[in-house]
């Protein structure tokens, strides 16, 4: 909330100005901790123009590598020995995006108000993820902050670059894909149609291939707008199906059964379940509440729900190991090497090695996918264009050489 504000500082001068804070209480108290002798504190009203702020802030978004580049600056300040309140109020005046500044202001407030770093940022789960409130907890408990902002920047890091990796190897044949059908169909539509009538008007037999050609032609003709429609309203409550939680299950379980992509996924989880522990058991979570932060950020049901079994498993009494193991998604090798771990008390290094190991391997599957999709997306739009050639030019060819 804004409130603004009459008072008067230390030297007798009178001020104005506007403060955001959670409630009236805390506005008086921030201004207070200022040196201020308040005189009026009001609730500033909501003009247009803030609304239409507002309304533009509902469609922003801060993106990962906003929130390395921040983590990083953050842990600079922090080694410079800048107080936390300093920092937030200096990173908010320099951020270009509304959404960010707004949030960072919002952190400097709560920290003025008396709030831990950590519980300040858990008001703003759409910037600070629980993953990283609880790292940055972890921090202030061990008065490490400005390691763990580093940490923090370097697993965002990684993390960015392997997602980005392998979503941007699936935009390229996607996009080929969707290019080929869009040309197809408007062949299908405006070309063949008129290339149909020279034919039928010949007389000439036509060969079995250009009839399935000249029918689906005639399909995409008379019923094109009925598919389109039958298309958009199927794919709306496909969409609508997979926001609910069985809807979204059963996405995830189709994506890890495709071939190869489906391994490439499983890889990309496996990384990110290492990753995000190692990150966690390091700075001193706790195995069970590392498991559960894990489960929430994975990104996947399937994973999430194998997480939240290990974490019950552990609460009981049980090994991570023991509960990983009873799981066909975990590969053995990954149960192995997570009990040897568990024996010696290296569970954090141990799944620092599986996290290097797992992102290299999605680099490789990335890489290895990038090289055969070129030459098989390249015969299969030669097959395609030449079928749909051939069925045409050739009752053409035939038709002039009758004449």
């Amino acid at each position: 909330m804004l409130f603004e504000y009459e008072a008067l500082d230390q030297s007798g001068q009178r001020q104005t100005g506007s403060i955001e804070a959670i409630s009236r209480d805390v506005a008086i108290a921030s201004l207070q901790r200022r040196g201020l002798s308040i005189s009026k504190v009001e609730e500033a009203p909501e003009d247009a123009t803030s609304g239409l702020n507002m309304k533009f802030t509902l469609f922003e978004s801060v993106s990962t590598s906003d929130v390395v580049l921040l983590s990083r600056e953050i842990a600079t300040l922090f080694e410079a020995q800048v107080s936390a309140l300093r920092i937030f109020r200096l990173l908010a005046g320099e951020s270009e995006k509304p959404m960010l500044r707004k949030t960072l202001t919002e952190v400097a407030d709560d920290i003025q108000a008396g709030a831990p770093i950590s519980k300040a940022m858990s008001k703003h789960p759409k910037v600070f993820s629980a993953f990283y409130t609880n790292m940055v907890r972890a921090g202030e408990e061990a008065g490490k902050l400005d390691e763990t902002f580093i940490y923090l920047a370097d697993y965002l890091d990684r993390s960015y670059e392997v997602v980005s990796k392998a979503r941007n190897a699936l935009i390229y044949p996607a996009f080929v894909i969707l290019t080929f059908m869009v040309v197809m169909i408007l062949m299908m539509t405006f070309v063949i149609p008129n290339i149909s009538q020279i034919l039928l008007d010949s007389g000439q037999e036509i060969p079995i291939y250009t009839q399935v050609v000249i029918a689906i032609s005639n399909f995409f003709v008379d019923y094109g707008v009925f598919l389109l429609i039958l298309l958009v309203v199927g794919g709306f409550f496909l969409w609508r199906y997979t926001l609910t939680a069985g809807g979204r299950g059963a996405f995830d379980r189709f994506v890890l059964s495709i071939p190869y992509v489906g391994d490439l996924f499983k890889k990309l989880y496996l990384a990110r379940i290492a990753d995000n522990m190692a990150t966690m058991l390091t700075s001193g979570i706790s195995v069970v509440q590392a498991t559960e932060i894990t489960a929430s950020v994975v990104g996947s049901s399937v994973y999430e729900e194998i997480l939240g079994d290990v974490a019950a498993s552990v609460k009981g009494g049980g090994s991570v190991s023991t509960a990983l193991s009873t799981h066909p998604e975990v590969p053995g090798i990954m149960t192995a090497m997570i009990k040897v771990g568990e024996e010696t008390g290296e569970l954090g290094s141990i799944l620092k090695t599986l996290a290097r190991f797992y992102n290299r391997e999605v680099s490789n599957a990335v890489d290895t996918l990038v090289d055969l999709i070129e030459p098989f997306m390249i015969v299969l739009l030669g097959l395609g264009v030449g079928l749909l050639l051939a069925s045409i030019l050739i009752p053409i060819y035939n038709v002039s050489s009758a004449i």
